[in-house]
């Protein structure tokens, strides 16, 4: 099942990320602006060999008749942004419009198109929309909960098996099937999604992904030996003086992202000019970010208005290690089920480990809220976000520090669209005013996991009518949302705000078959 081997393509389907496989055309393309997002370049498919097209750009580079855009255009193929080839029906509901859209979001196995960036995928699966052509890591589950709605559960197992696959194949899951991604991964919800296979098909599916789950456990705990101060540190993993063992997101190259090669290039250099801080640092920051999903957020940032002082390996995510210890409950039982008795209680003492660290570390006794640690500083991180709601979607939180965390939410992100991702007005799309889907859904589960119904359903009520109000608005369901003023559309970030979208629709149908 998990044996795919991708059929062979005009050019060969190499895994070689595309800066890497053209080197200066590739930089040239991309910092002579010749598209408006850097991505489209990443995802452009050469008509030839690589190797004849390189050839040919050096021969031809230097002519004083040379045209880069002509050469572009005639050497690769330019990748559409996926405009949902679907009329909205005036007379149907939101619910019944993202039913209908399922399709036009889900990408056949024979249909990818070869010999470019994309790693093909054996089973179909879904994509987000817009410029994300490709499935990604962590919108997936988000996705799957509104295809379990659905009742698709054959779309959800396509999906898992899918991301099975891709960690058999290279040890994890990447951010998406994009060679460019291959360096990092997503936060890690693959436990979530197994989880909630088994919700429909029972416990065995648990046995059935442990090998899976236990290799994307390594990768994300490949300890080593680097040392850092008082602390030890290697990749993603951090284990402090009295022992306890965290997790930050990272990426193991330290060079611009392919997918947004021009802005990583002049924000590093003006770190340098302001700050004089090395720009392999400056990419690495950036690509950790972007394998945390929020990218970018003032969250982290040294200065919170200055995206140039990004630490983010310096951060230990306080969302990252709950989903760290939902992994290790999940193995504990997996191996528990499989009559693995030693390897059950040894995860089920790593969770509880990791349980006693997050409470210790991650919980600031003064603002009575959950929040990120900078092991470089030594200290909890200043920046106030929704992530903090996280150890009530896992319930890791005492009771005394739920109805804290509650009454927190309550005052400060709580919005007439919805929640707010983190209070500071920066210009980044991961800041207010903006509010997103995986994070309505997370608060809004780990609130009724402590039986805040009240405060729940006052979350539910307010985001599904802002999707509603722009559904009815533009027909279509949007990526991101301000939630602040309603009137407005979200903004910020590297790319226009994107249509589709998979985890919005997902959320809003788990969301509102709860509400009934």
């Amino acid at each position: 099942m998990f044996g795919f081997v991708a059929p062979s393509v005009t050019f060969g389907q190499s895994l070689t990320s595309p800066e890497e496989l053209f080197g200066s055309l590739f930089n040239d393309v991309q910092n002579g602006h010749i598209f408006n997002d850097s991505k489209t370049f990443a995802d452009c498919i050469p008509t030839e060999d690589p190797v004849l097209i390189i050839e040919r750009y050096y021969q031809q580079k230097n002519d004083p008749e040379f045209n880069l855009v002509a050469f572009v255009n005639l050497h690769f193929r330019i990748p559409k942004e996926m405009k949902v080839d679907f009329i909205p029906d005036p007379d149907l509901t939101t619910e019944e419009h993202i039913r209908k859209l399922w399709p036009y979001l889900t990408r056949q196995p024979e249909d990818q198109e070869r010999g470019g960036s994309l790693i093909p995928l054996p089973l179909p699966y879904v994509v987000p929309g817009g410029r994300f052509r490709e499935i990604y890591y962590w919108d997936s589950y988000f996705t799957m909960l509104g295809l379990k709605e659905c009742g698709r559960v054959d779309l959800i197992e396509n999906m898992i098996n899918n991301f099975a696959y891709l960690i058999n194949t290279f040890g994890h899951i990447p951010t998406g099937n994009r060679t460019y991604y291959l360096s990092r991964s997503q936060p890690p919800f693959f436990s979530l999604m197994v989880r909630l296979y088994s919700e429909m098909e029972g416990k065995k599916i648990l046995k059935k992904y442990l090998p899976q789950m236990k290799k994307e456990y390594d990768y994300w705990m490949d300890e080593g030996n680097c040392e850092s101060g008082d602390f030890n540190c290697n990749r993603r993993v951090v284990r402090f003086p009295d022992g306890a063992l965290l997790n930050r997101y990272w990426d193991d190259k330290a060079t611009p992202r392919p997918e947004a090669f021009r802005e990583d290039v002049e924000l590093a250099e003006e770190a340098f000019e302001k700050h004089n801080v090395s720009k392999e640092s400056i990419y690495r920051h950036l690509r950790a970010a972007a394998e945390s999903g929020w990218d970018f957020s003032s969250r982290w940032f040294a200065d919170e208005s200055d995206f140039s002082t990004i630490q983010t390996t310096d951060i230990l995510p306080v969302d990252l290690n709950c989903l760290m210890h939902h992994l290790e409950k999940t193995l504990a039982e997996a191996y528990l089920l499989n009559e693995e008795f030693e390897s059950s209680q040894d995860f089920e003492l790593k969770a509880k480990k990791r349980c006693e660290a997050i409470n210790t570390y991650f919980w600031d006794s003064n603002l009575n809220y959950y929040m990120d640690y900078n092991f470089a500083k030594k200290e909890q991180s200043k920046a106030i976000t929704l992530a903090g709601s996280f150890p009530l979607f896992f319930k890791l939180a005492r009771k005394q520090q739920s109805h804290y965390v509650r009454a927190y939410i309550r005052l400060n992100f709580m919005r007439s669209g919805g929640l707010l991702t983190t209070k500071l007005k920066s210009g980044q799309q991961w800041d207010a005013p903006n509010g997103w889907a995986p994070l309505q859904w997370i608060t809004y589960k780990g609130l009724r996991n402590y039986n805040f119904h009240k405060t729940a359903n006052e979350l539910s009520d307010e985001w599904l009518s802002l999707n509603e109000k722009e559904f009815k608005r533009t027909g279509k369901m949007m990526e991101k949302y301000n939630v602040s003023d309603t009137n407005l559309e979200a903004g910020g970030g590297e790319y226009d705000v994107q249509e589709g979208f998979g985890w919005t629709n997902g959320v809003y149908l788990r969301m509102k078959n709860r509400r009934r």
